[in-house]
């Protein structure tokens, strides 16, 4: 691990205007760091604003104000086919839905081979091949499902082979978007396996996207929780799930499933009703 920030975002607003006189703020001033070889956790409920930090931060949107940074470069949208590749071999994304990447149609080794076209021009048809079937092993598939179509797949392994695909690209990051969220606990447990480690073995960076807490204790260094748009509280994974000092921070952790957990009839209101 390093202190040394690989992601540095610096002041990102966003707003999305829905009409004449309507518009969401997705990020208000929103700052936070990546420390490289680390996994930043950023958490908070549908809205809070934590997808399109991502999105920004990978280049696939624009914020009206503020700046990224990534190894030291800042991020702009860009259409140039160079920057794009340059970008992908630092930073790739995966989904929650891993559908988008696959055709229906084809094996699924095929998008991993298209990655490798674009990244590694140095190997032929038998070595992008052999590298599939590497990236395949190192996510726990095998040549079988390699060469499966999605269907054959379940989620899990769907989820497995978007790993794979990112992995090809070589990055020093992966940005994960709810990317365990449509998982049961038993698959959602493995994959977490599995990330933490890949992050070890390639000396990944991890920026985990997330809008549930009891995951976030099992994979990340750091978290930020983002509400309305805001950050509105950091720290070491420790500090912040075991002092949270906001009262939303405190329903995110009550709020989390765990053994003999139970919904709480009005916890919402009594935790928050002091922000009025």
């Amino acid at each position: 691990m390093s202190d040394t920030p690989i992601i540095e975002a610096q002041g990102l607003t966003r707003t999305f205007h829905l009409g004449r006189k309507s518009s969401v703020t997705a990020l208000d001033n929103v700052r936070c760091e990546l420390r490289e070889g680390t996994c930043l956790a950023v958490v908070g409920e549908s809205g809070s604003g934590k997808s399109t930090l991502a999105r920004v931060i990978v280049g696939l949107e624009s914020a009206d104000a503020g700046t990224v940074r990534i190894a030291g470069t800042e991020v702009k949208p860009t259409t140039a086919r160079r920057q794009l590749r340059e970008r992908a071999k630092l930073v790739q994304m995966v989904f929650q839905d891993p559908q988008g990447s696959l055709n229906r149609s084809l094996p699924v080794s095929v998008t991993i081979d298209e990655m490798l076209r674009a990244h590694r021009p140095d190997l032929d048809a038998a070595g992008r091949r052999a590298r599939v079937l590497e990236l395949f092993a190192e996510v726990g598939l095998t040549e079988r499902h390699a060469d499966a179509k999605p269907a054959a797949l379940s989620g899990g392994q769907k989820q497995r082979v978007a790993i794979a695909r990112a992995l090809a690209a070589e990055p020093k990051i992966i940005v994960l978007d709810e990317a365990v969220s449509a998982l049961d606990v038993s698959v959602q447990a493995q994959v977490l396996e599995l990330l933490k480690r890949l992050r070890e073995e390639h000396g990944l960076s991890y920026l985990f996207i997330t809008h549930d807490l009891s995951v976030v204790r099992d994979i990340a260094d750091d978290v930020v929780v983002m509400r309305h748009g805001r950050i509105i509280e950091r720290g070491p994974v420790s500090t912040v799930l075991d002092d949270p000092q906001e009262p939303y921070t405190k329903l995110l952790i009550a709020s989390a499933p765990r053994p003999g957990w139970k919904p709480q009839r009005g916890l919402r209101d009594a935790l928050l009703g002091a922000e009025g």
